[in-house]
């Protein structure tokens, strides 16, 4: 029993020349491989369109990849005590004594 290929194409899209060859130990597959002046620019599993061969031409520009840093702020590390409460927080009220007015409201030993 053997097993029917497809056959190899040729064609163009564009100014792409895309050649398409039988996958190995594929029966129905095909890979398009993309040449422009004669020199192979990528390949395919899928039919490419003129879009996806403009990519394979020109790849648009990759950032450049920033360094991972294992910094982590507000996380302590390891084996460190607990920070002590900062003193910089809310100040406690203190009472008023009572010879003090504030706009003409006087205050009350009452609380």
């Amino acid at each position: 029993m053997t097993i029917p290929t497809v056959e190899r194409r040729r064609f163009k899209v564009g100014k792409y020349d895309i050649i398409a060859h039988p996958i190995p130990a594929s029966a129905h597959m095909l890979r398009y491989t993309v040449f422009v002046g004669g020199k192979r620019i990528g390949a395919t599993v899928s039919v490419p369109t003129e879009s996806d061969c403009r990519f394979l031409e020109k790849p648009p520009v990759v950032p450049p990849l920033k360094i991972f840093s294992s910094y982590r702020p507000g996380r302590p590390k390891k084996g460190t005590r607990p920070q002590a409460p900062a003193e910089s927080g809310p100040a406690a009220r203190e009472s008023l004594p009572l010879d003090v007015s504030l706009g003409g409201i006087s205050a009350t030993g009452e609380r």
